[in-house]
């Protein structure tokens, strides 16, 4: 599951490593890319019934899931929501494990925000990437050198206006002025048992490194990735070192596999708390 205003094609330079041994969806989340808008609403739970839905037309009844940034918010969505159809969990740049975002990405809340990014989009690429190269250099607390390319071929799907609004809609969802308004956080003990794999560049500064760092405490069988000197987009900057680190997770790690009973007492557990 890709990002925030991306499409399936963040995932290119991992798919054939990936459909060598396994079958590997890469779908365009609704209103995405080639998707149609979504019929409901672009709430994370509406993102995660449509991946459930496509599993279910392809006629699959479970699924390892990977999700980068936005998609890293419906992934956690999809398995809290659908566990009997989870079987792990690759959280890549991840959002909705902390409030902390890039400024750029919350100034899209704004009004006006579907203007300004309308003149963004047409600007020809090799412009926009000279543009975020300079950025990265002066103000490289804004964005990392790696992420200039994937940020320009980002702003270039969003010349469709239809793109555009679900750009800003779907971001309306989960985020505001201060940040990530959506946590999952709350919801991980549930997720007992999970085989979960967590990456991350360590100059992403998009999404602070720190929230994949922290959330490893809540997670009964977490795996860990730190890359060193990718940014947010470490599918397509640091592929190399990400897709053996995909493959040794699918490999090493026993499927979820759900129960009732079991996520009765993870629910009675939590509910009992003080």
């Amino acid at each position: 599951m890709h990002g925030l205003g991306g499409s399936r094609r963040t995932w290119d330079r991992v798919l054939d490593g990936l459909a060598a041994t396994h079958t590997v969806i890469a779908p365009d989340l609704p209103g995405h890319g080639e998707s149609d808008a979504p019929a409901g609403d672009y709430s994370l739970g509406a993102l995660a019934a449509s991946l459930r839905d496509l599993l279910v037309v392809l006629g699959h009844s479970y699924a390892t899931v990977v999700g980068h940034s936005l998609g890293g918010g419906v992934a956690l969505q999809f398995a809290y929501q659908f566990p009997e159809r989870i079987e792990r969990l690759a959280l890549i740049s991840s959002g909705g494990l902390g409030p902390q975002l890039t400024p750029v990405l919350r100034a899209a809340t704004l009004p006006g925000a579907q203007t300004v990014v309308a003149g963004l989009a047409l600007v020809p690429r090799s412009v926009t990437l000279r543009t975020l190269n300079a950025v990265s250099s002066i103000a490289p607390a804004l964005l990392a050198r790696p992420d200039a390319g994937p940020v320009a071929d980002s702003l270039r799907l969003l010349t469709h206006a239809g793109q555009r609004r679900t750009f800003i809609r779907t971001a309306r969802t989960v985020i505001n002025w201060r940040g990530q308004s959506v946590s999952a956080t709350g919801h991980l003990e549930q997720l007992a048992g999970l085989p979960v794999l967590l990456v991350w560049g360590t100059d992403d500064k998009t999404i602070p490194p720190h929230h994949h760092r922290g959330v490893a405490g809540l997670l009964t069988d977490p795996r860990l990735l730190e890359i060193d000197g990718a940014g947010h987009y470490p599918q397509e900057t640091a592929a190399d070192r990400l897709l053996p680190a995909l493959r040794q997770f699918l490999e090493s790690t026993a499927p979820f596999r759900y129960t009732e009973s079991r996520w009765r007492r993870q629910l009675t557990t939590r509910a009992g708390r003080p």
